[in-house]
């Protein structure tokens, strides 16, 4: 069978023109043994086409499973006819890794992979190629190549006119000649057809070239898509790549549909005279045993003085158990940890629990807050190694959900830090480590709604206003199939248009293709060995990061573990809250420390006072929370979970609260299902909870459950969460359970495919949605001021913030030039309470850098505009910024005259010679009479400099003319009749 080794996937991103996937599919029907997905410089394809690879072995399986135990499907066909021509339906084909390799030097060359060995030098290959160019780019000399080459085999790609002698062809002829003496017994030439008529002859040279180099050739059809029509999907991606238009691309388009995967057949009739090239690609794909499956990841060992990774977290673990319970444990509790650390034991996981916990250790050590989120709040081990404040009493979780003997999984334990110093524990991780041994994980950006429209408009000739009226109907085309032609109409577009059509048909096709690679929000990998042996490493865009070309679904398919390093602002803002009441107060928290089920906080949530709390200020929320009237953590859990996509869309968030308000009796569709569905009164409304209805409910196989787990991933690319909507269905018709409430079961699994919210996470958030509510009833000043210095995070602005804090009667003062500090501190007034001073941070356009100049420099104040630009040295552009906010009130100026002092002064320093009246020949400007401002303007001007005002709300002023009077109410008047101000006296 013909093996097809030089596959262009559209991981060349902008060029190839099919998924790995889709070569994989193609691949296995027309009876391929094997494909090697080759992208420029880049093997970030690969771990895709390896996963359908698997996918498609489970198929052919199970219907030979399910043929064994039942028979053939469908009709045998008679005896005595010929046997029909079929797809190749059981045929799986290998994955053999490979990168197509550009040199500076001209030539190109496909690296085929054959061992574990020959793994560890592309990638190291690849790495050093991509660490030397910036982000996206790779630079590779043919002197990169290691002298010792074995376990890669290497196909030479011509020139492809080589037929015509260009010139050049001289060096790329004597640099493939050193190429092979380097390695004679692993170079072939690839025989590849052009489609352009001029093949046969092409072939013909093509051979005579590897005689020259004495080396064998290879058939290839070098394909850029897996079928023939995505050929004008190749040439818009040539378009978006080359900066043009598909109309002016002349030879840069493809001349015809010919350049796809091929069959056997295909190729042995194209090649001719050389069709015995395609059993040497064969014969080759046999040689290259290397199976990306047996990657074997190692995590670090982490032995420390003489001391194994088991001794020490048991250690660790029952050190942290006397300070969580200086009182004693509970014999649940310990028997809790003993079960942990027997199972992590078991499966060997004990360094990457000691990773996470000295990450973490790391972080407390700087002032660092942090909270382990996830699984991670179901396990005692975590509680007690600090990297969690969850105490799992609270929770009703088993471990196994987080670490499973039977599910053969790696954990995941993610972690949040505050959002503005997570860079120093990423930086910690890659000196501790080394960046030959960590590196965060890719983010594959993919061709979205948006995107789509404007560069396949743009590469289709469509104008820039067709193209945003298109943008502007984004939802309408994309979530209604079969009204596009009366949403064109609606816009002023003809949907008969053969252009607009055919634009429309490429965006939906180009819809999940990969853009380009970026970095995660914080998922590293960290190994014992090299990092660049088992996977190719890249410089970031950002400095001083690097990253892997894999994402976290590619590290999750081969099992490799990753450590979430995430960040969170509500947590910058409750140690910030910390450091602010331990300043004022004198007293000292964490969130561990808490007093725990204050019931005031919880009357404050129950009133929907949650402007700024964590997870429970969006309108939704504080819509709900006097409906749920949460007494105790796990209501705030549960509070937590409910408004989400997926209890929403499963209609599970009604009979939750009449259920839970006694308006509704609390059932249970089988006993079964009680177990399951008890804490939350029968209702599922956790993704946990979801997960065991398939199983137990639906009947779903551990393989089958963990398929359905994997479609669950938060924010899938490729959804595929409904194919198993029938598989779910007659599962639960099997077990007697209602239509009725299967549908609404399998919505609620839909919605957690867009957005899923399991228990586990619902806890870890919860704790925070307490800390945040403590903080803001108890010292809702210091609340608002840890809340402002965060910015920006949360649903509101400045102005709110400030305004809720107001009606928490907090006296909030404004912004100074001889009081404030860039950040908004606390301050006491003349009574001895605190007051919220706002700080420079506020004052659009003003730099931090710029704030520490003038406070250091402030000594016993400013008394003039000129005094601050004398002193601070601060040129008129940030003095006009200050006046414009009205910092200079307490100088004496209004806004106005502060404006008018700084056009005054000259970019630069003050010059020495014109700094004093010299013999009385200095100009003295005549004091000029400004206008006031009136209140209206004042308050304008506020909110354009400091985005608040603390003057009142602008319609605040208008209330009087929006206010109908009861005589203007009788008379039919207007509602300022009888008012003898206009608004423009406002």
């Amino acid at each position: 069978m013909f093996a097809e080794l030089c596959i262009t996937s559209n991981f060349t991103f902008l060029t190839g023109a099919s998924h790995p996937e889709e070569y994989m599919d193609r691949a296995a029907l027309i009876g391929l043994s094997a494909i090697a997905i080759a992208d420029v410089n880049s093997v970030a394809g690969i771990v895709r086409a390896h996963t359908k690879m698997r996918d498609i072995a489970r198929q052919v399986a199970e219907r030979a499973q399910t043929e064994t135990q039942n028979g053939p499907i469908g009709p045998p066909a008679p005896i005595h006819l010929p046997k029909p021509a079929s797809a190749h339906i059981n045929n799986v084909p290998r994955l053999i890794p490979a990168a197509r390799l550009q040199f500076t030097e001209g030539i190109e060359a496909t690296a085929l992979v054959a061992s574990r060995d020959g793994w560890a030098k592309l990638c190291r290959l690849l790495s050093k190629g991509r660490l030397r160019a910036e982000k996206g780019n790779c630079t590779l000399y043919l002197s990169d190549l290691p002298a010792d080459m074995t376990g890669l085999r290497l196909i030479l790609h011509p020139p492809p006119h080589i037929q015509h002698q260009p010139r050049g062809a001289d060096d790329w002829l004597n640099h493939a000649q050193q190429l092979t003496r380097r390695l004679p017994q692993g170079t072939y030439l690839a025989l590849s057809p052009c489609y352009d008529g001029q093949d046969p002859s092409r072939l013909d040279t093509q051979a005579k070239l590897a005689q020259a180099l004495n080396i064998p050739t290879v058939a290839s059809a070098a394909p850029r898509m897996h079928h023939g029509r995505r050929r004008r999907l190749a040439d818009v991606l040539t378009a978006i790549r080359t900066g043009t238009r598909v109309e002016k691309l002349g030879r840069g388009t493809l001349a015809n549909s010919e350049q796809r995967l091929r069959s056997e057949l295909e190729m042995r009739r194209i090649l001719g005279p050389h069709a015995d090239a395609a059993a040497r690609a064969a014969t080759l794909a046999e040689a290259c045993q290397f199976d990306l499956g047996s990657l074997r990841y190692e995590y670090p060992s982490e032995v420390a003085q003489n001391e194994t990774a088991p001794e020490r977290l048991r250690r660790l673990a029952l050190k942290g158990l006397r300070w969580r319970y200086p009182d004693g444990a509970t014999d649940k509790v310990r028997s809790m940890l003993e079960h942990e650390l027997t199972l992590i034991g078991k499966l060997k996981y004990e360094p990457y629990f000691l990773t996470v916990r000295d990450i973490v250790t790391f972080a407390r050590s700087r002032n660092i807050l942090c909270q382990g989120r996830g699984s991670a709040a179901n396990s005692v081990v975590c509680f007690c190694l600090g990297v969690t404040s969850v105490s799992p009493e609270i929770g009703t979780m088993v471990f196994e959900r987080f670490v499973s003997e039977a599910r053969d999984e790696p954990p995941d334990i993610d972690v949040d830090f505050e959002h503005e110093r997570r860079e120093e524990v990423i930086q910690h991780i890659y000196e501790r480590y080394g960046r030959h041994r960590a590196g965060l994980c890719a983010t594959v950006i993919h061709y979205r709604g948006k995107r789509a429209i404007r560069e396949v408009g743009t590469a289709m000739g469509l104008t820039q206003d067709t193209i945003g009226a298109l943008s502007s109907q984004l939802w309408g085309f994309f979530s209604a199939k079969g009204l596009e032609e009366s949403r064109m109409r609606e816009i002023g577009l003809d949907p008969n248009d053969r252009q607009l059509q055919l634009t429309l048909e490429l965006v939906t096709e180009i819809i999940g293709f990969p853009r380009h690679l970026s970095q995660h929000v914080g998922g590293f990998i960290v190994t014992e060995g090299r990092l660049d042996e088992l996977v190719p490493i890249e410089n970031a865009s950002m400095e001083d990061r690097t990253v892997i070309c894999w994402d976290k679904d590619d590290i999750d398919a081969l099992g490799i573990l990753k450590v979430d390093v995430l960040s969170l602002g509500m947590l910058t803002c409750i140690r910030k809250g910390f450091d602010l009441i331990a300043r004022h107060h004198g007293q000292t928290h964490t969130l561990a420390t808490l007093p725990p089920e204050d019931p005031r906080v919880y009357d404050m949530l129950c009133k929907a006072d949650s402007i700024g709390v964590f997870q429970v200020e969006s309108r939704a929320q504080m819509n709900f929370l006097p409906r749920m009237k949460p007494r105790n953590f796990y209501d705030l859990v549960i509070e937590v979970a409910i408004i989400r996509p997926g209890p929403i869309q499963g209609d599970m968030v009604h009979p939750y609260i009449r259920r839970r308000n006694g308006e509704e009796a609390v059932s249970f569709p089988s006993d079964e299902l009680g177990a399951v569905l008890g804490k939350t009164m029968g209702v599922p409304l956790f993704q946990e909870q979801a997960m065991q209805i398939a199983i137990i409910g639906a009947g779903f196989t551990p393989t089958e459950a963990d398929r359905l787990r994997r479609s669950l991933a938060t924010f899938k690319k490729h959804g595929n969460v409904s194919e198993f909507r029938n598989l779910f269905m007659r599962g639960m018709r099997k077990n007697g359970y209602e239509d009725d409430f299967a549908a609404r079961c399998f919505s609620q699994i839909e919605g957690f495919g867009s957005y899923g919210f399991p228990e586990s996470h619902a806890a870890s958030f919860a704790l925070l949605v307490y800390a945040s509510a403590w903080i803001k009833h108890h010292y809702p000043g210091i609340f608002a001021c840890a809340l402002l210095n965060s910015q920006p995070m949360g649903f509101y602005a400045p102005a709110q913030i400030v305004r809720d804090a107001r009606e928490h009667h907090v006296s909030v003062r404004p912004v100074c030039i001889n009081a404030s500090f860039w950040d908004n501190v606390m301050e006491p007034d003349d009574q001895g309470r605190l007051t919220l001073r706002l700080g420079f941070r506020q004052v659009k356009g003003l730099r931090e850098e710029d704030a520490s100049w003038l406070t250091v420099a402030r000594g016993n104040g400013y008394q003039s505009v000129r005094d601050v630009w004398r002193k601070a040295g601060l040129g008129p552009d940030i003095l006009t910024r200050l006046a414009e906010a009205d910092a200079f009130a307490t100088t004496g100026l209004t806004r106005r005259e502060a404006l008018w002092d700084t056009k005054a002064l000259a970019k630069g320093p003050e010059l020495p010679l014109f700094a004093l009246d010299m013999d009385g020949e200095a100009i003295h400007e005549p004091t000029t009479q400004l206008p006031r401002m009136r209140p209206g303007e004042e308050v304008v001007e506020d909110y354009v400099s400091t985005r608040l005002s603390l003057r009142g709300h602008p319609l605040g002023l208008l209330r009087h003319f929006l206010t109908p009077s009861p005589a203007a109410g009788r008379l039919g008047a207007s509602p300022s009749a009888g008012n003898p101000h206009s608004p423009r006296d406002i």
